[in-house]
């Protein structure tokens, strides 16, 4: 079983979440780049614009006050000052905005612009600042014009605006927009990847998966048409063994048939010791057969029927009983569940079977229930498989390759039966075993839902 992946911190496991994630951060990083492309493109070019107007505009002024007299000269500030001054009370700024001292950013980027235009970098400790926002909430520019210093107030030069976080909502919006439209694409790309998913697990427990529907995005319905191709070849050719093993094996019974009678008629004929080993040799071949037959046959559409563990061990005890094997008996009072009656019967047989060719006794039958589904299990007390066996043994026709086990004849696959019954029944096989500690075959079956 591979192990799971430990999660990555923040970045999400799941294709819903990734996607969800790139998107906000898509979306967050357009509105940075909006911002950008408004700041180089819309507002520097509008500062500088402005500037220039105002520069012109200062420098006209400074004209006037050249042309008038002296004593006029304040008079004609004032007024230029009451005009700007009556601009500002009628435009729609927030009166909390005119009575603001600190300039904002883009003032202060715009004055900056405009003293590059009026050189007027070269501002004197005791001329003081050349910049300030007026009673009124205007900017003042303070022009020096023989020996006098006249504060010039500029009318809406540039509007200042409260932030209304627009921009916020905007983003927001946008966010929320683009995670419901990738949850509604995710949720329609889940659905068909669930339907894989069941239908893959189905698979790997032995069952023929319902053909998926090849419909939906091409992505989708090529993932669904080759699963379907799969599962076909997986069943066709899963069909085509079963048959070749039952037809080999109804072949062989005749033959072995004949074999037996003649060693039984020829038994007065020849020594015992022979004609005991040849009667064992043809009664291995024929095992070998029954175990063909039983992996051929565990597809036959067997309906399940409501039976109890508890039974069914008894009466594979009371079988082996009758061949002079006593299996000691461990019931679980475990109750009546849905079960393929004579495939599980055919599993059990087989890991008796195993216990006793492979194991030693004594040979015990337990069944219980459990928090995974009800379970049966054969034990024995021989050397046991080496763990690093026991995953390979689950494998059809595969047998044990060194220890007691070796030389023991079989076709190696009773604990492939096993497997299959168990993932027919929605369940699996468990295999424990350690070095002189036998055996321990559990056939786990789910509950019903």
């Amino acid at each position: 079983m591979t192990a799971t992946a430990p999660a990555q911190g923040w970045w999400p496991r799941s294709l819903l979440g990734r996607n969800l994630l790139l998107i906000t951060a898509l979306v967050v990083a357009s509105q940075l780049c909006a911002v950008v492309l408004v700041r180089q493109m819309i507002l520097q070019p509008r500062v500088a614009q402005v500037a220039d107007g105002v520069a012109r505009n200062v420098a006209a002024l400074r004209a006037g006050l050249d042309v008038l007299p002296p004593a006029q000269r304040a008079a004609f500030v004032e007024a230029f000052n009451r005009q700007a001054a009556q601009a500002v009370l009628e435009s729609d700024e927030p009166p909390s905005l005119r009575r603001r001292a600190l300039l904002s950013p883009l003032e202060q980027r715009f004055v900056q612009a405009v003293a590059r235009r009026l050189d007027l970098a070269e501002a004197s400790a005791a001329g003081g600042p050349r910049w300030r926002r007026d009673g009124a909430g205007t900017l003042a520019l303070r022009v020096a014009h023989g020996g006098t210093d006249y504060w010039l107030s500029l009318p809406s030069v540039f509007p200042t605006r409260e932030f209304t976080g627009a921009w916020l909502l905007a983003t927001v919006a946008g966010v929320l927009l683009a995670l419901l439209g990738a949850w509604w694409l995710q949720r329609h790309l889940n659905r068909p990847l669930a339907r894989v998913v069941t239908a893959a697990q189905h698979l790997a427990q032995g069952q023929a998966p319902a053909l998926l529907p090849e419909d939906g995005p091409q992505e989708i319905a090529t993932v669904a048409r080759s699963f379907n191709q799969m599962a076909r070849s997986l069943t066709e050719a899963d069909r085509e063994r079963a048959l070749m093993l039952a037809g080999v094996s109804h072949d062989l019974r005749t033959p072995l048939t004949k074999l037996r009678l003649g060693v039984e008629i020829a038994q007065a004929h020849l020594d015992a010791p022979l004609a005991a080993s040849m009667a064992r040799s043809i009664e291995e071949m024929d095992a070998i057969v029954g175990q063909f037959l039983d992996f051929a046959r565990l597809g036959d559409g067997e309906a399940p029927v409501a039976a109890s563990l508890d039974e069914l061990a008894r009466a594979v005890a009371e079988a082996q009983a009758d061949h002079g094997r006593a299996v000691r008996l461990e019931p679980g009072s475990t109750p009546a569940v849905p079960v393929h009656i004579q495939a599980l019967r055919r599993a059990v047989d087989n890991l008796v079977e195993n216990a006793w060719r492979h194991g030693a006794a004594p040979v015990v039958l337990r069944t219980g229930a459990g928090a995974a589904g009800v379970w049966i299990e054969v034990a024995d007390h021989g050397p046991g498989i080496p763990p690093a066996e026991l995953e390979r043994m689950r494998q059809p026709f595969v047998r044990g390759g060194g220890g007691a086990r070796a030389g023991i004849p079989g076709a190696g696959l009773g604990l492939a039966i096993a497997e299959r019954v168990a993932r027919a029944h929605g369940g699996a096989l468990e295999l424990h075993s350690a070095p002189g500690a036998g055996l321990r075959a559990r056939l786990v079956l789910a509950r019903p839902t």
